[in-house]
């Protein structure tokens, strides 16, 4: 599975992105997927992970209530729509993808990882 992010720029605090990551291979529907974010000079973190068919969402407290994940399966693309950003939503942003469709928060269980999608959200 290859992943692609996309969707960052720079927003004002208070407004929304969101964000996509295209994957290719034919696995993509067997795979939960997780999207994870790193401030510049700390550890990449959890946001929200789905499950392989969706109905399953997992979401770090930082982002719930104003993030929603969601997939489309026969687009092979998940998204992350974020609502009500805060200037500490700053990050890099990377998609990743497991074998299995159990919904986790820790990086060590992604097999798959895209490049990042930069979200600057300034005050």
């Amino acid at each position: 599975v290859q992943l692609q992010a996309s969707g960052g720029g720079l927003v004002q605090a208070g407004e929304s992105l969101k964000l996509s990551c295209a994957a290719s291979g034919r696995s993509f529907s067997s795979t939960a997927v997780g999207w994870f974010r790193q401030a510049t000079g700390k550890e990449r973190e959890f946001v929200a992970a789905i499950s392989e068919s969706g109905g399953a969402t997992y979401y770090a407290d930082s982002g719930k209530g104003r993030f929603t994940i969601s997939r489309d399966n026969a687009k092979n693309t998940v998204y992350l729509q974020m609502n009500s950003l805060k200037p500490e939503d700053t990050g890099v942003y990377y998609c990743a993808a497991k074998r299995g469709g159990s919904v986790v928060s820790t990086l060590e269980s992604y097999d798959y990882w895209g490049q990042g999608t930069l979200v600057t959200v300034s005050s």
